[in-house]
């Protein structure tokens, strides 16, 4: 037992606890946090990687999905398109890459794979924030059980099902976009519920397919599981008093700088092969801070709104709010 007890060990274990809480106070997927930051770490090839972060997100997303099962939340005709479209394609992806791949070129590829992928994660975020600026701005009101779109929601899931089991990213970010362009009504909470309840058997399958594979490293996995929860829960229960917006804005820069920094780790060409560029990663991030708000104030503008004010981020991301908006006024409902 005591071999266990490295540094190694506890680093995983921070890492875990860490993202956990960021998982919990947001909402948003681990794997884009965890699955690069395990990798940085250098804990092990990135197929290893993947697999240990799948196998613990099948763990820690099942409470989460239970819970919301339990209160009603999902839609269970939404969540059984998307499982019919992402299991089968959760299970084919890892086979995939090992079939058009080299072995000695796989962990080359899986980290290519993975920054596009967390790129892909934080462009996602921007467009949920826009598509909730729209939604306020039109007076939208929640349609919790919309005419299911069989087929587009198939490929939504079939397309987010290759996504993560190749990266082990995607089920928290770039489907639950997708939800929402195609079912623009749908209530926050109704919308997270029916992602927990799919993502549940997607990350499972495509942690069945990795281990087939890759096998399962339980020097990587324990630590992460004992990590992760706990943050998760400590996460759930401080958010109503944390500033979710800058700690969404925060992982939107991290996200960014991570599928920068795992690009150049690849050898990506237009990156080099040959060295790797901190100042270029470091600059990406500070661009992103800076030139983010400056986009976001001519989005606003576009739907006649002041640059910046009111709807802030915060309230766009409030599932609560419905400002009534006329002309640059609030109007009650009653």
């Amino acid at each position: 037992m005591l071999e266990f007890l490295t540094v190694t060990f506890f680093s995983i274990l921070a890492a875990g606890f860490v993202v956990g809480i960021v998982v919990g106070l947001t909402g948003m997927g681990g794997g884009a946090l965890m699955t690069p930051a395990l990798i940085f770490l250098g804990v092990g090839e990135a197929a290893t990687v993947v697999t240990a972060d799948l196998t613990a997100a099948a763990v820690y997303k099942t409470g989460g999905a239970i819970v919301h099962k339990r209160e009603g939340s999902p839609n269970m005709q939404l969540a059984k398109w998307l499982m019919i479209g992402s299991i089968p394609m959760a299970l084919l992806g890892p086979h995939l890459v090992s079939w058009v791949v080299s072995p000695e070129d796989i962990d080359d590829a899986l980290k290519l794979c993975i920054g596009f992928a967390l790129l892909l994660a934080a462009a996602t975020y921007a467009m949920r924030l826009y598509l909730n600026l729209r939604r306020v701005r039109g007076g939208e009101h929640p349609d919790d059980n919309p005419a299911i779109r069989p087929v587009p929601t198939l490929l939504v899931g079939a397309l987010g099902g290759l996504l993560v089991g190749i990266t082990s990213v995607g089920s928290g970010s770039v489907i639950m976009i997708a939800l929402l362009m195609l079912y623009p009504g749908l209530s926050a909470v109704r919308l997270v519920g029916t992602d927990l309840v799919q993502a549940v058997p997607l990350v499972l399958a495509a942690a069945i397919s990795n281990i087939a594979l890759h096998g399962l490293d339980w020097g990587i996995l324990i630590p992460l599981v004992l990590g992760s929860v706990p943050g998760t829960l400590i996460g759930s229960a401080i958010a109503p008093r944390v500033p979710q917006s800058f700690i969404r804005r925060g992982i939107v820069v991290v996200l960014t700088m991570s599928g920068v920094a795992l690009l150049d780790k690849a050898g990506w060409a237009p990156l080099g092969k040959e060295e790797t560029h901190p100042i270029l990663i470091a600059g990406v991030g500070v661009a992103v801070l800076v030139v983010l708000p400056v986009v976001w104030g001519f989005l606003r503008k576009q739907q006649g709104l002041p640059m910046f004010g009111s709807p802030t981020i915060a309230q766009l991301e409030d599932p609560a709010y419905r400002p009534g908006l006329v002309g640059m006024k609030r109007v009650d409902d009653s």
